[in-house]
């Protein structure tokens, strides 16, 4: 077996890297010549590289060449402009699904990372289920649908789609601003803050993207990816205050209260050219009743479970974050 990994100088990419590395397996990795690779210099002597992106049709069939099997890890979550998150989360995933078409029978699967995004919200009383016509909120959801559409209807290898929830843990810069929020005391909670969330440590994510490369019982079947505990906005902050050993002093706010923020967030993106975490589209989801999925096909037909609890993937961030000078 032999492993190409797109998007593995990202967050989660770098965790799966980390375990394939273990295994150990022959893995090779896709990589802009500009790319930063501070959570993947460890490995870099022990993988091959080779250069190109899936924007590049071009790089594509070398970057192939010799592989079995392909996790497709590569994905934009922000964005300056709508137009990104599609030719990266759609077209880059046309461009990959198109060079693995005409390698033939070579690749045996190919492991798409979806997001919870491309289903629909939900809540505990009726989570989002793998089954359910989507209807994403966002264009980010509706990019990364674009291109679980791209793999079910063009992919002439077998594969497997993940939707994993919100995912956190070490090297996540996005949580780090809750973290901060968190420790100077104050904290806004939009709506009551009781918008329920089922969430994913990126170790768990990891674990099962390895799982699926692999398991018969996988092919051809999508699978949400999340831990079967289910905490609140307001209830995840205080699992961080604790955490931390800080007091909170929530600061209610009507749910409407977050657009002005978003907006003056994309607008000093733009000004920067540099994509921040709330925007016009973050905002769609923000405003959902919950973003919460049925994970019981994961353990019925892989025997998987995302074990990490809140209380103890949270520490084991802080820890990170402390550790690394980031907090």
């Amino acid at each position: 077996m032999r492993i190409l990994l797109t998007g593995a100088n990202g967050f989660v990419g770098s965790h799966i890297l980390d375990l394939l590395l273990e295994e150990p397996l022959r893995v090779t990795v896709l990589l802009r010549r500009s790319a930063q690779t501070r959570w993947i210099d460890r490995h870099l002597s022990k993988v091959e590289i080779r250069q190109g992106s899936v924007t590049d049709p071009a790089s594509l069939a070398p970057a192939l060449d010799g592989v079995t099997h392909v996790i497709h890890c590569a994905g934009r979550t922000k964005a300056l402009h709508v137009r990104e998150y599609y030719e990266t989360n759609e077209g880059g995933t046309r461009h990959l699904i198109a060079a693995v078409n005409r390698a033939g029978g070579a690749i045996q699967r190919l492991v798409l990372m979806s997001s919870l995004a491309a289903s629909h919200p939900g809540v505990p009383a009726d989570p989002a289920r793998e089954d359910d016509p989507p209807a994403p909120v966002s264009d980010y959801g509706k990019s990364k649908l674009a291109g679980e559409q791209v793999v079910r209807q063009e992919c002439q290898a077998p594969f497997v789609i993940l939707r994993p929830s919100a995912v956190y843990g070490p090297r996540d810069s996005d949580f780090l601003q809750l973290f901060k929020a968190v420790r100077a005391g104050v904290l806004p909670r939009f709506g009551g803050g009781q918008q329920p969330l089922s969430l994913v440590f990126v170790n768990d994510l990891a674990a099962a993207t390895v799982a699926a490369l692999a398991h018969p019982a996988a092919s051809g079947r999508t699978f949400n990816v999340a831990s079967p505990e289910v905490v609140t906005a307001a209830g995840l902050s205080q699992v961080m205050a604790d955490t931390l050993g800080t007091r909170v002093w929530p600061l209610p706010l009507p749910a409407w209260g977050l657009w002005p923020i978003c907006v003056a967030q994309e607008v000093w993106s733009g000004l920067r050219g540099q994509p921040g975490i709330l925007s016009r589209q973050k905002y769609r989801e923000a405003r959902a009743a919950g973003w919460v999925c049925d994970v019981r096909r994961l353990g019925d037909e892989l025997g998987f479970e995302c074990r990490t609890g809140v209380r103890e993937g949270i520490a084991c961030t802080l820890g990170w974050y402390r550790q690394n000078g980031w907090l």
